[in-house]
C-alpha cells in the first residue's frame, strides 16, 4: 500500500475546531495482508458485506481504511481490516473520521496474523471500545491464536466489551451480530456470514463471479435462442408467400 498525504476535508469535510494546517495520511505503510490466509477472508468478508447493503445508502463497508479517532491529532489513528457502519453516507473515503462522521464505526473484525494477533487482543481492543465501536469480532485462520478460531465482542452498558456466545463446536463455531443483523460462522475452516432472515449464505468473491459468469451465459442462451426463433419465423414468412400465401399480420416469434 503507497502512503499518500490527504489533508482534511478528503472525507465529509472539516469541522469547527479543526486545525487546517494537519495533515492526516490515508496510509499507515503497512501492506493490507501478510499472506493469502489472512487476505482471503478479508477481501470475501468485505465483498460479502458490500453486496448485502448494496441498497442501502446509508450503510458504509470497508477493509483496511485508517480510522482517525481524536480530532487534530493524526497519531491517533487505527486500520481494522473490515468496517461497517451505519447511519453514515455511502460514499468512497480516503479515510474515515469519527468526530467528522458524527460516530464510530458499529462492526470491526480483525483477521489475526502473526504480526497483528497481540495487538488485535489489546490494544486495539482498547481502542474500538474507547471509540464506541459496538461490536468487535476477531477471526484466526490458522487456528494458532484463538480456540475456537471465532471471538465476538459487544459493547455493555460500562463501555466495555462483553463476550458474545459462541454455539456450534469448536472447529465449526458460530455467533450471532446483532449489529449487521447476520450470523458469523467458520465453515469448513472458512470465514463465513449467514444471513437468518433470507435463510442463505453471503457468497465469496468466487461464488459472485460463479454468479454473475452463469447469469451471462443464461442471456446470452436467451438471446441465441430468441434469434434461432426469429430467423425460423421468417423463413416460415417467407416460404408462405412462395406458396402464394399471404402470411398472418404477426407470426410467432419467440
Amino acid at each position: 500500500m503507497t502512503t499518500q498525504a490527504v489533508s482534511v476535508g478528503s472525507a465529509s469535510g472539516p469541522i469547527a475546531g479543526e486545525d487546517p494546517t494537519i495533515i492526516y495520511p490515508s496510509s499507515d505503510g503497512i501492506p493490507m495482508a501478510e499472506s493469502d490466509t489472512q487476505r482471503r477472508p478479508l477481501m470475501d468478508t468485505a465483498a460479502a458485506l458490500s453486496l448485502h447493503f448494496s441498497r442501502r445508502s446509508d450503510v458504509y463497508v470497508s477493509a483496511d481504511i485508517l480510522i482517525y479517532y481524536e480530532m487534530n491529532n493524526p497519531r491517533r489513528c487505527v486500520a481494522p481490516d473490515v468496517l461497517v457502519a451505519f447511519e453514515v453516507p455511502d460514499h468512497p473515503r480516503d479515510s474515515y473520521f469519527v468526530w467528522r462522521e458524527g460516530k464510530a464505526p458499529d462492526f470491526v473484525l480483525e483477521i489475526a496474523s502473526t504480526s497483528t494477533q497481540a495487538r488485535d487482543a489489546t490494544a486495539k481492543r482498547e481502542i474500538y471500545a474507547g471509540m464506541g465501536v459496538k461490536e468487535y469480532w476477531r477471526y484466526d485462520p490458522t487456528g494458532r491464536y484463538l480456540r475456537p478460531p471465532l471471538l465476538g465482542e459487544a459493547l455493555n452498558s460500562q463501555g466495555e466489551y462483553a463476550r458474545i456466545d459462541l454455539t456450534g463446536t469448536d472447529n465449526a463455531p458460530q455467533g450471532y451480530s446483532i449489529a449487521l443483523g447476520l450470523d458469523i460462522c467458520v465453515r469448513n475452516d472458512e470465514l463465513r456470514l449467514y444471513d437468518p432472515m433470507g435463510q442463505a449464505w453471503l457468497p465469496t468473491l468466487l461464488e459472485s463471479d460463479a454468479a454473475r459468469r452463469a447469469a451471462e451465459a443464461r442471456a446470452d442462451d436467451a438471446a441465441l435462442a430468441q434469434q434461432a426463433a426469429e430467423s425460423r419465423a421468417a423463413e416460415l414468412e417467407k416460404l408462405l408467400r412462395e406458396h402464394g400465401i399471404n402470411p398472418p399480420d404477426t407470426i410467432e416469434r419467440g
